[in-house]
C-alpha cells in the first residue's frame, strides 16, 4: 500500500498519479506488497527533519526514513516541493518529473541501497529504472 500526504501549501498534488508510480516502482523492485508513505513537505520542513535525524541544518531534496526488518513497511519519504521546484527549473525538468525521481529515489533508500557506500550500484539501478519508468 502507498501513501501520499501532502504538508506543504504551496502546490496541489495529485496523491493518485504519484500511487501509481510508486506501486510501479515497488513492483519493479520485487516488492509489490510492501507499504510507503510519501509525504510532500516544506523546506522548512525538511530542513528540521534534516536537522533532527541527519544532524545537517539545511534543506535537502528528499529523506528517506526506513522502518528496519520489517519487509511489508519499507518506511516513509519526505519530498521538499520547493527544492523540488528549484532543481527542476536548474535541471530544465517539469516539477512532476522531478518528484518522480525523488520518489525513485527515496524508494531505492528505503530498499537499502545507498550511494554513499556501493560503489555505483544504487546510481546504476536508479538510471535503469528512470529509463524503464520514462522518468
Amino acid at each position: 500500500m502507498v501513501e501520499v500526504v501532502n504538508r506543504q501549501r504551496t502546490s496541489k498534488l495529485p496523491s493518485r498519479d504519484w500511487v501509481a508510480l510508486t506501486t510501479k516502482i515497488l513492483e519493479l523492485l520485487g516488492s509489490p506488497d510492501a507499504s510507503v508513505t510519501i509525504a510532500f513537505v516544506s523546506d522548512r520542513k525538511i530542513r528540521e527533519l534534516n536537522r533532527m535525524f541527519r544532524g545537517f541544518d539545511k534543506s535537502t531534496d528528499v529523506l528517506s526514513f526506513p522502518s528496519g526488518e520489517d519487509a511489508e513497511n519499507l518506511g516513509d519519504i519526505a519530498i521538499s516541493i520547493d527544492t523540488a521546484k528549484v532543481q527542476a527549473k536548474r535541471n530544465r525538468l517539469t516539477v512532476e518529473r522531478e518528484l518522480a525521481q525523488l520518489i525513485l529515489h527515496g524508494v531505492l533508500h528505503l530498499s537499502g541501497y545507498d550511494h554513499e557506500t556501493d560503489d555505483g550500484e544504487m546510481n546504476r539501478l536508479e538510471l535503469k529504472l528512470r529509463r524503464r519508468l520514462r522518468i
